[in-house]
């Protein structure tokens, strides 16, 4: 059951830090709640060539690497939110979402937007469950 209101911000050099006053993840004794990701590098800092393919891979790699930072996966994603600069390219960032999720896929809502940060084609966030309840990452009260 969840109690406590404590968080714990999510640090890690696997996924690219935060380029604004905001943190990569927080968790929570219930969830684990990622900002959005989009298709950086985390050692370059840059937008992966390649497309809208690419990109999606690259994001969710990212999104892996933020949940594995506290023991959490892929598989415990219960809710992603995905942005996308066209909705032309649906169909092909379906497709490698897919790869990653073949069975029992999260939630997904997919909304078109104007612009992205950095001219990224998509951005991804995600809301997990928390498979660990602790973690050694900076407390928050």
């Amino acid at each position: 059951m969840c109690k406590s209101d404590r968080k714990k911000v999510i640090i890690t050099d696997k996924a690219p830090r935060a380029i604004g006053p905001y943190s990569v993840g927080i968790q929570t004794d219930c969830f684990v709640f990622t900002s959005g990701q989009i298709g950086l590098n985390p050692i370059t800092g840059e937008i992966v060539s390649g497309g809208i393919e690419a990109e999606t891979r690259q994001v969710i790699i990212n999104l892996k690497n933020v949940l594995e930072a506290v023991d959490s996966s892929l598989d415990s994603i219960v809710k992603t939110t995905v942005f996308l600069k066209d909705m032309n390219d649906f169909t092909r960032m379906n497709t490698v979402y897919g790869e990653f999720f073949p069975k029992n896929p999260p939630a997904r809502t997919t909304v078109a937007v104007k612009d992205l940060p950095k001219g990224a084609l998509i951005e991804i966030d995600a809301v997990a469950m928390n498979t660990t309840g602790h973690s050694d990452q900076v407390d928050v009260a």
